[in-house]
């Protein structure tokens, strides 16, 4: 591996895991439900950032797999978040 690529890729890895601790103190203190909604987007985001950039640092096709199912299943839950703060449930009967 080149080693500009791989001092990229722990750059970024060092971004992305700090901005997913940040995410994570916002979740935590979040005045309204609408920020911990935005901090819990933002955590699946940077986890799947974080995937990606170790599939390219170690040249494994898994971890694209995986990142595809988190966006997939992130996509989904903040539809049903956001639903479920505007209506106050996820299911109408």
């Amino acid at each position: 591996m080149n080693t500009l690529i791989y001092w990229s890729a722990t750059f970024a890895l060092g971004c992305y895991a700090l901005a997913l601790g940040i995410a994570t103190v916002r979740l935590l203190r979040g005045p309204t439900a609408a920020d911990r909604v935005l901090a819990l987007d933002t955590q699946y985001i940077c986890g799947m950032l974080i995937l990606l950039v170790l599939g390219l640092r170690v040249d494994s096709s898994l971890y694209f797999d995986i990142a595809l199912l988190i966006a997939l299943f992130g996509f989904v839950g903040s539809v049903a978040l956001a639903k479920f703060l505007l209506r106050g449930e996820v299911i109408e009967p």
